[in-house]
Order: structure tokens, then sequence, then C-alpha cells
């Protein structure tokens, strides 16, 4: 297995991050044209990685959906950090820190409008690390 520990910086807002350029970079590095999985690991209990379309506001609507379900208010009992913390650490139940993708020849088999997202509502810590893994098949 090959692994790679990325930085991204998520600055200090609620965000959806594309990491599919990422990840393909990785795999040109790493996966030499073989079949395999690609193994996405977020080692932070505040954030997840999602397999969804981006770019045409679907990120949006995610993070639209998360203050629905998780406001940023003072109901939470883990209760450190800026107001509404707690709900960062329930996220995690709702879009798991990790995400596998088959690879095919050295690239991901995504469906045409997928992506790998990093999804952070943790605005007490903008500068987080994903592990790339790679298992050739």
């Amino acid at each position: 297995m090959r692994s790679k520990l990325i930085d991204v910086t998520t600055g200090r807002r609620e965000v959806v991050y594309d990491l599919t350029p990422r990840c393909a970079d990785f795999l040109d590095e790493v996966a030499d044209g073989a079949d395999g999985l690609l193994h996405v690991f977020v080692p932070h209990a505040t954030a997840g990685i999602a397999i969804m379309e981006l770019g045409a506001r679907s990120d949006d609507d995610l993070l639209a959906a998360l203050r629905d379900l998780l406001p940023a208010d003072d109901r939470w009992q883990h209760a450190h950090g800026s107001r509404g913390h707690g709900r960062s650490h329930v996220m995690p139940a709702l879009i798991a820190p990790y995400a596998t993708v088959p690879v095919l020849g050295g690239r991901m088999a995504l469906g045409t409008w997928q992506s790998v997202a990093f999804v952070d509502l943790n605005i007490d810590n903008p500068d987080r690390q994903v592990r790339l893994s790679f298992l050739a098949g």
C-alpha cells in the first residue's frame, strides 16, 4: 500500500473542498496504471469525505442542509470553541471521515458528475490533513 498525508487549508468558514485533482495527482504518482482502491481518510473528529457532484451549487445545498440539521447554536453539550462547535463533532456521524473509490488503469472510476469532497464545518481550525492511500489490486 502507498500512502500520503496532504495538507488542506479550508479558511475560517464552512466549506466543501474539491479533493478530486489532488487524488488524481496522488494516483499519477503511485498507481502506475494499476487497478486497485483509493482510500481517502480525514484524521480529524470534525470533518468528513463525500462523493458528490460539485460546481453546480450542490456543495452550497449540502452546507445549507447541514446548517438545517446541525444548527450553529448553543444546544450542543460539546461546547468549547466557537458558537455551535459541538455540531462539527456530530457531523462525521452523517458524513463519514472516509471514502473508498475504485481505481481502474490508474484513474478513479468515478461517475460523470462525481467528485471527492472534503466537508468541514469547523471554522476554528483552517489547517487540515487528509490521508490518501492506494491499495493495488
